[in-house]
């Protein structure tokens, strides 16, 4: 089954990292995912833009207004999401716990459910 990992954390925090700190963190999560990868269960790894770049769309009535920012202001943010194909939620529990050690980011596990497979194929794009 597909499930998916939604790492919510301060982004604060997070941009408040060195160089050093974040590609220490991203190279612990990369060694913690080659085995999913070597077995061909690794689905994307997506790190959001900041939430200063978000621009959301609203219903008020019957029009849409686009807003600049994020949908809510809460102390955690989505920040990113991985895709991973477990056998099990127990399994995708053990992956999220050895992905997150040593971190404090909160990680929810969500089982997906594909609608639209989509035509993006190794395509990486990065917002301007």
């Amino acid at each position: 089954m597909l499930y998916a990992l939604l790492c919510y954390h301060d982004e604060d925090v997070v941009t408040s990292w060195s160089k050093a700190e974040d590609d220490a963190v991203l190279a612990k999560r990369r060694r913690v995912q080659q085995g999913m990868i070597d077995q061909g269960r690794m689905g994307p790894a997506v790190r959001l833009v900041p939430t200063s770049a978000a621009t959301t769309i609203r219903v008020s009535g019957n029009e849409q207004i686009v807003l600049d920012g994020p949908f809510a202001e809460t102390k955690e943010q989505l920040l990113g999401f991985y895709m991973v194909d477990c056998d099990s939620l127990d399994e995708v529990i053990e992956f999220a716990k050895r992905l997150k050690e040593g971190e404090s980011v909160t990680f929810e596990i969500r089982p997906i459910r594909i609608f639209e497979k989509g035509v993006l194929s190794g395509k990486e794009t990065l917002a301007s």
